[in-house]
């Protein structure tokens, strides 16, 4: 792990009854640290393979956190995200971008999801290194991101400190 996500958490600025989603959640390290913090809220993860899926549920449940749901789920399809219209306070998006093959539609999906004024945190590799990461012509630099995100209507929040291999960046609706 290059990161801390509790770190991380805190300059996004989460509160308590939030409903947020982690938009390819991966092995859960968001979910599983965003989940004590929002309490009466929800945090949703989101991801094409289930055994990951999976994974997570099991380690929410051993935390003791009721207030995770598991969504199998394409969110670089129009409502792919299973998700209603404007119906999420915050979006986590950690090392997704590069992987992404239809950005324009996953951005449009974001927006969908997002509440009025909701917020999307985005960290991504800022280079290969070495083996680690995305292969060097797979990587979505930050002005990259921060074009993709203005050209569908967001803007930019704001920088936030990812490590030494990431950038932060958040993006308003």
């Amino acid at each position: 792990m290059f990161a801390d996500p509790l770190s991380i958490i805190k300059q996004f600025g989460v509160t308590e009854g939030m409903h947020i989603a982690d938009i390819g959640a991966g092995s859960g390290h968001y979910v599983l640290a965003l989940a004590p913090m929002l309490r009466t809220g929800k945090v949703y993860a989101i991801d094409v393979q289930r055994e990951l899926l999976d994974r997570i549920k099991s380690n929410a449940t051993a935390q003791g956190s009721t207030n995770v749901e598991i969504l199998w789920a394409n969110a670089e399809k129009m409502r792919g995200t299973k998700l209603a219209d404007n119906s999420l306070d915050a979006l986590i998006i950690s090392n997704v971008l590069f992987q992404i093959e239809d950005k324009d539609t996953f951005a449009e999906e974001m927006k969908r999801i997002l509440k009025p004024a909701g917020r999307i945190l985005i960290i991504d590799w800022t280079e290969s290194f070495e083996g680690m990461g995305p292969a060097e012509h797979h990587v979505f630099s930050k002005g990259n991101a921060v074009d993709l995100f203005t050209k569908h209507g967001f803007s930019i929040g704001g920088d936030i400190s990812a490590g030494a291999h990431h950038y932060g960046i958040i993006v308003n609706k």
